[in-house]
C-alpha cells in the first residue's frame, strides 16, 4: 500500500479540500489518502469549529481513507514546528510516499530549492535577522525579507504567499528528517488562504468560520454551497465555543514566567500581554491593542492557546526528537483492515486503546498528555464529552 500523506485543519472542511482529494487521486500514484489533521485547536490559536472527531468523519465521508491527529504540541505551533512535528510523524510510517499539499503557486524543485535555502541558517544569518527586526519587523517578514536577498534564485512568492510558506516549511522538514517522502504541490482553487469575502462554491476555511455566526439567508445559501452535505448538515447545530474568555482566565492563572516559556512568546511580550488584559478584559480587546506590525494576531492567538494548554518551548523541541505515535481518529470502513496493518509498521506505536500508551518512551507520554488535556479542555467548552481514545469505522 502506498499513502499520499496530507497536513490538514479541516477547520470546517470544504469544496476546496474535497477538490484536493481529487487532484490527490489523479497525480499522485498512491492508493490512500492519510489525513494527519490537527485536533481539538488549530494553528491560528483557535479553538476548532467542530471537534477532531466530527471534522474526521467528514474528511472520510469526503474522500479520505484515514484521519491521524497531529499532537496538540505542534499543531498550535509557529509554522516550522508545524510542519516539522507532522513530518517527524509522517516520515516514522514506511507506506508514506508523497505528502500533498495546496499552494498558490510553485512547482517540486522550487519548493525543495527553497528550503534549501531556508535551511542554511547560521549564526550569521541570525545575526542579520536580529538586525533587521529592530525597526519593529516581525520575525517571519524579516527572515523572508532576508533569505530573498541572500537567495536570489528563490521565487519570492513561496516565502510570501501563506500556503507555499508552508509547503516551503514540510519540504525543509522533510529534508531535515532525511525522510523518503517526495512532495506533490497542489495548486489552490478559488478564495486565498486568507481571504474573508465569501464566494461561489471555493470559499476559504477563513471566510467560512467568519459566515457561521451570520444569519442572513444570502449568507447561509452561500455557505451551503461551499461546503459537502456531511459538513453543511452539521452546521445546523454549530455554535460558537466560549474560548476567548477561557483563554484570559488561563492567562491570569499563569505567572508570567510560565507564559515566556510557550513556543511563541519572546522579547517580554508576556508581560504586555499581562498588563493590557487587565485594562481590557476581552479576547478581542485584548488582541486589538497588542496587535501590531511585530506581533501577528495569529501569533498573540497562538500564546494565548499555547497557555491555556500548558505547552511550552522546550517540550516541543523535546518531541520533535523523540519516538511519539499515531492516534487515529476516523478510518474507512472498506478498508480498516488494510490501513491498520500499514499503520502497525511504523516506527511509532499506534493507540487505538488507551492501554496501547504503555508502549509510549522517552517524551511521547508527555506529549500525550498535552493531547489528553486539549481535548478535555474542548470538552469543557462544548459541554460535550468525547473520549480521546475512540476510532470511528465510517
Amino acid at each position: 500500500m502506498k499513502f499520499c500523506a496530507v497536513i490538514c485543519e479541516y477547520n470546517p472542511f470544504h469544496n476546496g479540500h474535497r477538490y484536493q482529494f481529487s487532484e490527490i487521486s489523479e497525480k499522485s500514484g498512491c492508493d490512500r489518502i492519510l489525513c494527519l489533521m490537527s485536533g481539538n485547536f488549530t494553528q491560528r490559536g483557535e479553538a476548532a469549529v467542530f471537534d477532531k472527531y466530527t471534522r474526521a468523519r467528514h474528511a472520510v465521508l469526503c474522500g479520505a481513507d484515514a484521519v491521524l491527529e497531529l499532537p496538540a504540541a505542534f499543531a498550535t505551533a509557529p509554522a516550522e514546528l508545524f510542519a516539522g512535528g507532522a513530518v517527524h510523524i509522517l516520515s516514522s510510517v514506511p507506506a508514506v510516499e508523497k505528502l500533498a499539499f495546496g499552494c498558490e503557486s510553485g512547482e517540486k524543485a522550487e519548493f525543495l530549492r527553497a528550503a534549501e535555502a531556508a535551511s542554511r541558517e547560521d549564526r550569521q544569518f541570525r545575526s542579520a535577522l536580529k538586525e533587521r527586526m529592530k525597526d519593529g519587523t516581525s520575525y517571519a517578514r524579516a527572515r523572508t525579507e532576508l533569505l530573498l536577498s541572500l537567495n536570489t534564485d528563490v521565487d519570492e512568492s513561496l516565502l510570501t504567499s501563506p500556503n507555499n510558506i508552508l509547503g516551503v516549511e514540510y519540504c525543509r522538514a522533510i529534508l531535515q528528517e532525511r525522510a523518503n517522502i517526495e512532495p506533490l504541490p497542489i495548486l489552490r482553487r478559488g478564495s486565498g488562504y486568507a481571504d474573508t469575502d465569501l464566494i461561489k462554491n471555493f470559499s476559504s476555511a477563513t471566510a467560512l468560520r467568519a459566515a457561521l455566526t451570520s444569519d442572513g439567508r444570502k449568507t447561509r445559501k452561500a455557505v451551503k454551497d461551499n461546503l459537502p452535505d456531511c459538513v453543511f448538515e452539521d452546521v445546523q447545530s454549530y455554535a460558537p465555543l466560549p474560548f476567548g474568555q477561557a483563554a484570559l482566565c488561563a492567562l491570569f492563572s499563569a505567572t508570567a514566567e510560565e507564559i515566556a516559556e510557550t513556543p511563541d512568546c519572546s522579547e517580554g511580550l508576556e508581560n504586555r500581554l499581562v498588563g493590557m488584559a487587565r485594562t481590557n478584559p476581552t479576547y478581542e480587546e485584548l488582541l486589538k491593542k497588542v496587535v501590531s506590525r511585530r506581533y501577528t494576531r495569529a501569533r498573540l492567538q497562538r500564546i494565548l492557546v499555547q497557555n491555556f494548554l500548558k505547552i511550552k518551548r522546550k517540550d516541543v523541541r523535546d518531541f520533535l526528537d523523540s519516538p511519539l505515535y499515531l492516534r487515529p481518529l476516523a478510518i474507512k470502513k472498506s478498508c480498516a483492515e488494510e490501513v491498520l496493518s500499514a499503520l502497525s509498521q511504523a516506527e511509532f506505536p499506534l493507540l487505538v486503546r488507551r492501554s496501547d500508551a504503555d508502549a509510549l518512551k522517552k517524551d511521547a507520554p508527555r506529549c500525550l498528555a498535552i493531547d489528553l488535556r486539549a481535548n478535555d479542555l474542548y470538552s469543557a467548552l462544548s459541554g460535550t464529552y468525547r473520549s480521546p481514545f475512540e476510532l470511528q469505522l465510517v
